[in-house]
């Protein structure tokens, strides 16, 4: 019966066709055209993670081809750099990744220093800080991914703890930034202010909730049957086809290439510390979705050694011609003020050149490439964002599988809209 499957049946049923021989049957079927057909999936649909529009080519349920369009958030980071000043940028690189902002703080950040020559002088306290909030950020940035990715294909129960578990940490960040999603702590030459007096306390507490949660969902998923067939073998990308799309981050790791910015090429204090690099094998969603997993553990033991070794002292450099003063002296002194004034509206005055720095971000490698002109302003701010190179690759990966494997291969890159759109 497999070539009846493009017929009509017409007044007869499967049974009955069944019962007949084929050349018995001929006159009553009658053909169905073949032709491909168009739809669209996005902007607006719930699994795009942003606004995206995807032009499916299908044969039936079977995608043959597809055009991916982002570029309806108009987020415009990099032509806005070019008129703010250079301590204005930093809510800019908030809403890049906004839900791991405190990584994007960071690079833009290091970018600056290098241009100013003085990242070697920034305070150890204040790289311990970005260390340590950028693995929460990392933490935060894997338990959105996979708790809205699970809640797509169903598994709700997933999505509440994850989406908990992330809570904890926003209200850490919350209490220690004083914003609830765009934080613009980090600022060149530190950070804006030291930990609160509880954060270890509760931080410790939290991730000790988390790793309960973590083997939680690992007995919810890992060895279910739905969950399973609707990740395994699904978007597959090989190593070889992951470096030439220059691919990065848990989805690259996922396809076998042990690549990690924290690990080749160490920024901060990262070389302090002894972590893992998980690495999967068949690059297909099943991998990404174990490596993001793994990924959190190894963030949990980056924190608890970055407590144990951190020092005290500032965290800010001292250096007036970059560090903004004390809020409470801008108040209350006119010299403060007016210090405090030309550091927003001229800008730091940032020697000519340019320079390129990279993080390990929540997917990937997160770079910056300035080119100062001297001013207050760059000349040109540049976001070499994970999840735009990483949304390159889907029309390869859903090519040739169904229009439900759509939502777990778009779920499990991660994209960000932010990041692509920028």
């Amino acid at each position: 019966m497999a070539e009846l499957k493009t017929y009509v049946l017409g007044r007869k049923t499967i049974e009955d066709l069944e019962a007949l021989d084929q050349s018995d049957i001929k006159d009553d079927l009658q053909e169905i055209p073949s032709e491909l057909m168009t739809i669209n999936m996005g902007p607006s649909h719930p699994a795009m993670h942003g606004t995206v529009r995807i032009v499916l080519t299908v044969d039936g349920e079977r995608i043959v081809a597809s055009d991916v369009q982002p570029g309806f958030l108009h987020r415009c980071f990099e032509k806005e750099s070019e008129y703010a000043t250079y301590t204005q940028i930093f809510p800019y690189t908030d809403r890049l990744n906004y839900v791991s902002p405190m990584i994007n703080n960071v690079g833009y950040a290091l970018a600056v220093e290098k241009l100013l020559d003085m990242d070697r002088d920034i305070p150890e306290r204040a790289k311990y800080i970005r260390v340590i909030v950028s693995e929460i950020s990392r933490i935060t940035d894997h338990l959105t991914c996979i708790g809205a990715s699970a809640m797509e294909l169903g598994a709700f129960t997933v999505f509440f703890y994850y989406i908990k578990a992330r809570e904890w940490l926003f209200d850490l960040l919350e209490e220690l930034s004083g914003a609830r999603l765009t934080y613009s702590y980090v600022r060149v030459g530190g950070v804006v202010n030291d930990l609160t007096d509880d954060f270890e306390a509760k931080l410790n507490q939290h991730l000790s909730g988390l790793e309960t949660i973590l083997g939680e969902v690992e007995t919810l998923l890992n060895n279910n049957k739905i969950f399973r067939d609707r990740m395994e073998g699904v978007g597959p990308f090989s190593r070889e086809k992951a470096l030439a799309w220059g691919l990065t981050g848990p989805v690259a790791r996922a396809c076998g290439l042990d690549y990690d910015v924290r690990k080749d090429y160490p920024y901060l204090v990262y070389d302090r510390f002894d972590f893992d690099v998980p690495v999967g094998t068949t690059g297909d969603c099943f991998d990404r979705f174990l490596v993001r997993v793994e990924e959190m553990r190894q963030s949990i033991r980056i924190l608890r050694q970055a407590f144990e070794q951190i020092p005290d002292g500032p965290v800010m450099i001292d250096d007036p011609r970059v560090a903004l003063p004390d809020k409470q002296a801008a108040y209350n002194t006119i010299e403060a003020m007016i210090r405090h004034f030309k550091h927003i509206m001229d800008g730091i005055r940032v020697p000519p050149g340019e320079a390129y720095t990279f993080v390990e971000g929540g997917n990937g490698e997160l770079g910056f490439f300035i080119v100062a002109d001297g001013t207050g302003q760059p000349y040109k701010c540049y976001c070499r964002s994970p999840s735009f190179i990483t949304l390159q690759t889907v029309p390869e990966l859903i090519k040739g599988h169904l229009i439900a494997d759509v939502v777990p291969i778009f779920g499990m890159i991660n994209m960000i809209g932010g990041e692509c759109d920028k």
